[in-house]
């Protein structure tokens, strides 16, 4: 027997199926909500430019809440790591500067996550209390 949505949400595990992608449905919702999105284009060579700078920007310079405010870019190809240590750095500049601005707490930049997945697979399976792994825009 299937388990029903509101089961599979309060277990924040995704349920099975091909056509739930939340990784692209949320690029999906980034790209309609940019500035430049178009109500239509002219045809389909339009469209495909569009999404082909779309698509570089989304994955170069977008920054994404799921993975410490980095671009996905960064996280595959090892670099959030050195990233996160300059950002650290100039964390600790402002907070010399001014602890007052940081309530005298130093400020950390967000974590990176170890992993990022759309369904864990069963040795993984996501229990109520078991710390949740990294996504896109959460």
């Amino acid at each position: 027997m299937a388990a029903r949505a509101s089961d599979a949400t309060s277990l924040s595990i995704r349920p099975h199926v091909s056509d739930d992608n939340p990784l692209s449905e949320s690029q999906f919702k980034t790209m309609k909500y940019r500035p430049d999105f178009r109500a239509r284009f002219g045809c389909i060579e339009d469209a495909r430019a569009h999404c082909q700078a779309f698509f570089a920007w989304y994955n170069t310079v977008h920054r994404h809440s799921g993975i410490g405010f980095m671009a996905p870019h960064s996280v595959h190809y090892g670099l959030a790591q050195e990233l996160r240590l300059t950002r650290q750095a100039a964390l600790d500049t402002a907070f010399r500067a001014s602890p007052k601005r940081f309530r005298g707490r130093r400020p950390e930049p967000p974590r990176l996550p170890t992993a990022v997945c759309i369904n864990p697979p069963p040795s993984e399976a996501v229990t109520p209390n078991t710390p949740q792994p990294g996504t896109v825009n959460s």
